[in-house]
């Protein structure tokens, strides 16, 4: 045991309390009174020495236990040796205020006798030395809070004084410094772990094969590092990805289903580089800003900043000399000023598209009259209920008084309304006649709750030419694809396409399908607005309502999903089955779409192509990819679609069991494909040249060949 005061130490058994001053030793022996020390100073270290263990009760407490040889030396001599003991442990709660009292008369007299002792060794000085209190001026010395000793028998040898104390209410003391220790221990093994790791990944990196062959590192991923209770995801800052180290903006004007914008919008995208896409054919009135910062209309044009770097010839020189990303630093240092190309904003009509909607037509006028004079009620017709309709002689009368003209100019008017789809007869057997017919305005007819482009009112602005529409919805849909879709079109990202600008145009651009006329679209115009109408549909669909697994829970979904084209009501339905099929029968249906005298059979393809298959898309991962067809090409690009699909998966050749495994959709349609015999000839031309071999292999020796279906994916292409 040591005991050090005023940094004297005094070693021996029995120990003595060495209690020094600034004075002498001399003064001490001669029994002279101790000077004050400076500034009340007293220090007190009761640590224990190495080879003495710390009590019991209470792990790492300093302590001082009564020593078995110093009481027998009381006993012998009586000579009341000095003794050191810890302070003992709490007393019970139940202990009168007598015994308390009785053991801090017990602590003064052991302090008082070791202090005799002490004098007698150090020269016969005076038989009482107490211990010098601190200063009232400085900061009282607190104890530091221990946990509580366990309750130990009162029979027990000597009684332990220790510094730990008991906390209110009997609950154990929290050890603060332990605690702060376990905390500071943790964070720099923690830090010297991600240090060690980070250290790992970089020299990884930095190999003399780039990184590569056994390695995982990749420089342009994230990495993780798994630690005990902690999961940390690093992202590697490389001259891959420069973004971080940029502070202007990267901007380049664009065009729908254009290569060498794609080509720009993939080099930006290896590399982690943010950028702006201004479409043109999305934003038609930016055009207007693009022939005025470049003298011409022709994209890509690339901006850093307010700078034009070029086009894609630009960018590729750049790039094959190796100064691409000093160039980009250099112009990118510092921030985009207003002067750079705006970014498209969310919500706002390019102001052309809304004077277009302004015009209205000139037979509006007219129209509003009638809705507002016409009775518009419930009539019994062919032992029908017809609802919400109105009869032919009463809009004559109408159109007299209104316009005070005669009877036959009333009907003439009244046909020109009907044709331009105001309103429809509700049997569709005429398009107006004067008498007792039967007649409902577009935005009466029972289908409109669930067609998906009307809102609230019918499109009363003039209509434009049907091919214009659809072209225009194509450009919009080929920019969603490019935006939002993986390289492979296999996938989008639907929520992101609910949230884009380009969707929000489409879906304002779907009102203007109401009253087009389909009529004069020529066939290939007519094959390819609807190949497009139903895709752009299928995203429109899985957006707002989602689309159920399995056929036949799909059937119902499909006929459900409606537009409003053309007057008439089209679901995705009676698209691929009434029009492009030439109103067939869907797969488990006894009911062809369109009945006898429907208008809408003038719409049908006349000759089924059973290459429409595989350029519509369902939304389902099993279906072909989506896209969107031109009305000039439509027959080139159907064939490099089913091929595309026959050469990623849509077929299998089964060589040893003579086995060619088509797609379910095949199945489903197979009244489009022929016989099944005839299937393995008229697939040979989509394969690939692997597959044709096996396929003309089993078709060479004359055996037969089976036919089966794969398993299809109702999941979400998502």
């Amino acid at each position: 045991m040591e005991l050090t005061i005023n940094g004297h130490q005094q070693h021996g058994d029995p120990p003595a309390i060495d209690v020094q001053s600034p004075a002498s030793g001399s003064d001490l022996a001669g029994g002279g009174e101790l000077p004050p020390p400076p500034d009340g100073f007293c220090e007190v270290d009761l640590s224990p020495r190495p080879d003495e263990e710390p009590p019991s009760g209470n792990p790492g407490d300093p302590a001082i236990r009564e020593d078995p040889a110093s009481e027998e030396a009381d006993d012998a001599g009586g000579a009341g040796a000095a003794r050191e003991a810890a302070p003992a442990s709490p007393p019970a709660t139940d202990e009168s205020e007598e015994d308390r009292g009785a053991e801090a008369e017990d602590r003064e007299l052991a302090i008082g006798n070791g202090a005799k002792a002490a004098g007698g060794v150090g020269g016969g000085g005076s038989d009482v030395i107490s211990v010098i209190q601190p200063h009232s001026q400085l900061p009282k010395p607190e104890a530091p809070p221990m946990s509580r000793s366990p309750p130990r028998d009162v029979d027990a040898a000597a009684p332990i004084l220790g510094r730990s104390q008991s906390t209110p209410g009997g609950l154990p003391a929290v050890d603060m410094p332990a605690i702060g220790k376990f905390i500071r221990d943790r964070s720099n093994s923690f830090s010297a772990a991600i240090v060690k790791r980070l250290s790992s990944l970089k020299e990884k990196g930095s190999d003399d094969d780039g990184g590569k062959g056994d390695s995982d590192f990749n420089p342009n991923g994230v990495t993780e590092i798994n630690l005990s209770g902690l999961k940390v995801v690093v992202t590697l800052k490389t001259e891959e990805r420069p973004e971080k180290e940029l502070r202007g903006r990267i901007s380049f004007f664009s065009r729908s289903n254009c290569r060498d914008c794609t080509a720009v919008r993939c080099f930006f995208r290896e590399r982690g580089l943010k950028f702006v896409e201004i479409n043109v054919d999305v934003y038609p009135q930016r055009e207007k800003e693009l022939v005025e910062r470049t003298g011409s209309s022709q994209v890509p044009q690339i901006f850093f900043n307010e700078k034009l770097f070029g086009g894609l010839v630009a960018l590729n020189s750049l790039r094959n000399s190796g100064g691409f990303e000093q160039r980009l630093r250099e112009m990118l240092a510092g921030r985009c000023s207003a002067g750079a190309p705006a970014p498209p904003v969310y919500g706002f009509d390019d102001p052309g598209e809304v004077e277009e909607e302004g015009r209205a037509d000139e037979a509006v006028g007219i129209v509003r009259v009638l809705r507002q004079r016409l009775p518009i009620q419930d009539r019994l017709m062919k032992m029908k209920i017809v609802k919400n309709c109105f009869a032919g002689a009463e809009m004559v009368e109408v159109l007299i008084h209104h316009l005070d003209c005669g009877r036959k100019k009333a009907v003439e008017i009244g046909k020109k309304l009907a044709k331009k789809h105001f309103f429809h007869h509700v049997f569709g057997e005429n398009d107006f006649e004067d008498g007792n017919h039967f007649y409902r305005f577009i935005e009466h007819e029972p289908f409109i709750p669930r067609c998906y482009n009307f809102r609230g009112s019918t499109n009363d602005s003039e209509p434009k030419r049907a091919a214009e529409v659809g072209l225009r919805m194509t450009k919009i849909m080929s920019a969603i694809l490019e935006s939002y879709a993986s390289e492979d079109r296999r996938h989008l990202d639907y929520g992101a396409i609910s949230k884009g600008e380009e969707f929000r145009r489409y879906v304002n651009l779907s009102q203007k399908l109401h009253r087009v006329d389909l009529l004069e679209l020529s066939p290939d115009e007519r094959l390819a607005f609807f190949l497009n109408l139903h895709n752009a549909m299928v995203i429109h669909a899985v957006i707002r309502v989602g689309l159920p697994e399995g056929i036949m829970d799909r059937r119902s979904a499909d006929s459900d999903f409606q537009y409003i084209v053309g007057g008439y009501q089209f679901s995705l339905s009676t698209i691929r089955n009434g029009i492009l099929r030439n109103n067939r029968r869907p797969p488990y249906s006894l009911a062809k779409p369109f009945g006898t005298g429907d208008r809408r059979l003038e719409l049908t393809v006349l000759k089924v192509n059973p290459l429409i298959h595989f350029g519509l898309c369902d939304g389902t991962r099993s279906s072909p990819t989506v896209r969107f067809f031109s009305p000039q090409v439509v027959q080139s690009e159907l064939r490099s679609a089913a091929r595309e699909f026959f050469q990623n998966g849509g077929v299998e050749v089964d060589l040893e069991k003579r086995t060619l495994k088509l797609t379910r959709i095949m199945k489903w349609f197979s009244a489009d494909f022929g016989q099944d015999r005839e299937i393995p000839r008229w697939i040979l031309s989509y394969l690939d040249a692997t597959k044709a071999g096996l396929l003309t292999h089993l078709l060479s020796d004359g055996g037969p060949i089976h036919l089966a279906y794969q398993n299809y994916d109702w999941s979400v292409n998502s």
